[in-house]
């Protein structure tokens, strides 16, 4: 079974309050706390785990670094403000304390960056280290930016540059806050979603819960260095690297398609972080259609992180 199956089957029937705007499913969870609330109030949970995650020579600072990127990363994809932060920290041993301070510095030099207060939490024992952080932002009533609201026509887009991870870039990310606001705000996107697991399984969960398909193209990946690098040792094409390593943290999103021009023009005033468009939302639903470098079309093979595959 995989990841998507599993999740699935587990949300099935859980249950719910008139106070949840949308539950499991997208990035955050989206709750409205009062009526008369200016803000909904965004909930969410991320574990990064020894030997999942992170490698144990992998530095703390960096392994708390990404702990808090990564709900992070999620909360920019709903075009929202973190607040804060509680982390459960479960260790081997009480010979892990040195290691726990360097996580946790590196945890507090990003939150002091995001404007985040990590307010409490829990430690354990275990076999393993983990980092268990869930996070509380805000947005403004009723302008999360969900998955769900591409339509055939709309641009599709990425930031940043694609692949790596195998290389060390997972843990050296940074997440896309800013413009996750500024796109939000200024109305520019029709669906969000953060890319954790890589373009090739992130896209098709956008997809179904827009209830379209889409078309990618291989020219238009913006491939990072490290892929390139990766795929020199390892004989893959860069370009699958880009789509399948995962844990890119960068925001995968759609346009309408009459804006597209005016979108790419703001951007390049706005920001130096490139953003690439990479394809186009068809009617297709749920097909994810691939254009080579020669022009040949055909449905996307390369598939991205899956946990239980």
């Amino acid at each position: 079974m995989t990841e998507n199956t599993i999740v699935a089957r587990l949300i099935r029937n859980l249950p719910g309050r008139p106070d949840v705007v949308m539950g499991a499913g997208d990035d955050c969870a989206v709750v409205r706390t009062a009526r008369t609330a200016r803000y909904d109030t965004l909930l969410k949970s991320d574990p990064v785990i020894e030997g999942v995650h992170f490698e144990k020579a992998a530095p703390p600072r960096a392994v708390g670094h990404k702990a808090l990127g990564r709900v992070l990363s999620d909360i920019a994809a709903m075009g929202g403000e973190p607040l804060w932060v509680v982390v459960d920290l479960v260790l081997r041993d009480a010979r892990d304390a040195r290691w726990a301070t360097e996580a946790y510095a590196g945890l507090a030099r990003l939150a002091r960056r995001a404007g985040v207060a990590i307010v409490g939490g829990d430690t354990s024992r275990g076999p393993a280290r983990e980092l268990h952080v869930f996070a509380v932002g805000r947005v403004p009533r009723g302008t999360a930016v969900l998955r769900s609201g591409a339509r055939a026509g709309d641009a599709l887009y990425v930031t940043g540059r694609l692949g790596g991870s195998l290389a060390g870039r997972h843990l050296r990310f940074e997440p896309r806050l800013n413009e996750g606001t500024w796109l939000r705000k200024h109305g520019w996107v029709t669906a969000m979603m953060d890319l954790s697991d890589g373009v090739g399984t992130d896209l098709p969960r956008l997809l179904t819960a827009s209830r379209a398909g889409a078309r990618l193209e291989q020219a238009a990946l913006p491939i990072s260095a490290a892929a390139r690098g990766v795929s020199s040792r390892d004989g893959r094409p860069a370009w699958q690297h880009a789509l399948g390593d995962g844990e890119d943290f960068e925001l995968l999103f759609t346009v309408r398609g009459a804006r597209a021009a005016a979108f790419e023009r703001a951007w390049r005033r706005r920001f130096r972080l490139t953003c690439n468009r990479i394809g186009t939302v068809t009617t297709r639903r749920g097909a994810v259609e691939f254009e080579d470098q020669y022009g040949n079309v055909g449905p996307l093979a390369t598939r991205g992180y899956e946990h239980f595959v």
